[in-house]
């Protein structure tokens, strides 16, 4: 699946089956489900890709704080964009 396709997604009532949890999180993160997308990423506390995500939500939800730690957790920098280009910088990194 390409970025244009995940993205024409957005617009349905559920993310489609096959796609991988990571990225059914920032499918329910882009359509204001963070709640879900927080579940996700708590799934797997401990695996580098999940704890990257949950840095960016954290960041999204304001908590800088929180967000550094998990940032660190993952091995990641502190993103230093909008939330919007970190969210669309993930998508691309696990489509691959």
């Amino acid at each position: 699946m390409t970025f244009d396709q995940f993205t024409a997604t957005l617009d349905q009532p559920q993310p489609p089956t096959d796609l991988p949890p990571l990225i059914q999180a920032l499918w329910y993160d882009a359509n204001g489900d963070w709640e879900q997308a927080h579940e996700i990423a708590q799934a797997r506390e401990g695996e580098k890709a999940y704890d990257r995500l949950h840095a960016y939500l954290h960041r999204k939800e304001g908590d800088r704080f929180n967000a550094g730690y998990w940032y660190r957790r993952a091995g990641a920098s502190f993103f230093d964009g909008t939330l919007e280009d970190e969210w669309a910088v993930l998508v691309k990194q696990l489509l691959g």
